[in-house]
C-alpha cells in the first residue's frame, strides 16, 4: 500500500501513525503525542519551579541573589547550627580550659571530647605530614609506636605539639642540631661509624669495621646518643639501637647523615591554633596507642 499524503506529511504504511514530516536518512519521525501523565508531571514541574523561585532564593545578580519571600539562607542556617553546636560545647571547652592534662585524661567525659576533637584537628592540621593513620613516612615520625625523640607522655607532646621543631617564629621550639661530621672526620672513620651503628641491631657489610667504629662511637656521638646508643630525649637525640629510623635506612644513609645531617622543622600550632586545641591534639595523640 502506497504512503498516504498529509498536510504534515504522510501516514505510515506500517504503523498507520501520521508522521511529522522530519526525515533523516530515509527515517521518518512518527507523530506520537507525549502520554497524559508525562505532560500532566512536566506541567507540575514548571509550576513547583515558579513556586521555589518566588520562596527560595534562585536567581543571581551581579553582588548578590533574589532573597525569596520567605527570607531562607543555607549560611545563615549553617550558621545558626555552629553557633548552637559551639554554645552547647561551651561548658567542656570552658573546663578543658581549666584543666591539665592530666585532669582532663582522667575525666572520661573530658577525655572523650579532646580525643574526638583532637582527631577533627589532627586530621585537618597533621595528616599531610605524618599520614592520615599518625603512621608518618621517610622524615616524618610515627605517632603510633614508642619511639619519641623528645618523649611521648602527656606534657611531652602537648610541648611540641605546642612549640614545634627548630620553629624559627617560637622562642620555646626544640632544637636539637646534629653537627656535619664531614670535616671532622675521615671517610673511613664515618664507614666504621656507620658499621657499628648497623652492627647495634643488624650485619654491617664489613663486619671487621665495627671494632674501630665503636671507639669513634665513643669518642664522637655518645655525647649525644648515649653510650650504648640508647639516645637522649633531653636533646632530642634519636635510639640508635632499636631498628627504627627517621631519616635514612641502611648503612650508606647512615654514613650520609653522619657526613651532611639532615635536620626537619615542625610548626609551633599554639599560635595558630590555640591553647585549647593543642590540648586536644596532645590527647588524641597520646591516645594512639604509643604514647607514654
Amino acid at each position: 500500500m502506497a504512503d498516504q499524503l498529509t498536510p504534515n506529511g504522510h501516514i505510515d504504511e506500517v504503523s498507520g501513525v501520521e508522521t511529522t514530516g522530519h526525515e533523516w536518512d530515509g527515517i521518518r519521525e512518527l507523530n506520537n503525542p507525549m502520554p497524559r501523565w508525562w505532560v500532566l508531571c512536566f506541567y507540575a514541574t514548571i509550576i513547583w519551579a515558579i513556586g521555589y523561585c518566588v520562596l527560595y532564593p534562585a536567581w543571581p545578580l551581579i553582588n548578590d541573589a533574589t532573597r525569596g519571600v520567605l527570607g531562607f539562607s543555607s549560611r545563615a542556617e549553617f550558621a545558626a547550627d555552629m553557633n548552637a553546636a559551639k554554645v552547647a560545647q561551651s561548658a567542656v571547652v570552658e573546663k578543658i580550659t581549666a584543666s591539665s592534662l592530666q585532669e582532663i585524661a582522667a575525666d572520661p567525659q573530658l577525655s572523650q571530647f579532646a580525643t574526638a576533637a583532637g582527631a577533627a584537628a589532627f586530621r585537618v592540621n597533621c595528616t599531610p605530614c605524618h599520614g592520615s593513620g599518625a603512621a608518618g613516612g621517610q622524615g616524618y615520625p610515627n605517632l603510633n609506636d614508642n619511639d619519641w625523640l623528645w618523649g611521648g607522655n602527656l606534657d611531652q607532646i602537648y610541648q611540641t605539639v605546642a612549640h614545634g621543631i627548630r620553629d624559627p617564629a617560637d622562642p620555646e621550639t626544640r632544637i636539637s642540631e646534629m653537627p656535619a661530621f664531614a670535616d671532622m672526620l675521615k671517610p673511613n672513620e664515618v664507614r666504621e661509624i656507620a658499621a657499628y651503628v648497623v652492627s647495634l641491631t643488624g650485619t654491617p657489610r664489613d663486619p671487621a669495621m665495627a671494632t674501630p667504629g665503636k671507639q669513634l662511637f665513643a669518642d664522637n656521638c655518645a655525647s649525644c646518643h648515649g653510650e650504648k646508643a640508647e639516645g637522649n630525649r633531653d636533646m632530642g637525640a634519636p635510639d640508635l639501637a632499636d631498628a627504627i629510623w627517621l631519616k635514612v635506612d641502611g648503612e650508606a644513609g647512615i654514613a650520609r647523615q653522619i657526613l651532611a645531617p639532615r635536620h626537619g622543622v615542625m610548626p609551633a600550632w599554639n599560635a595558630r591554633l590555640g591553647d585549647v586545641a593543642v590540648k586536644q591534639l596532645a590527647v588524641y595523640i597520646h591516645s594512639l596507642g604509643g604514647g607514654e
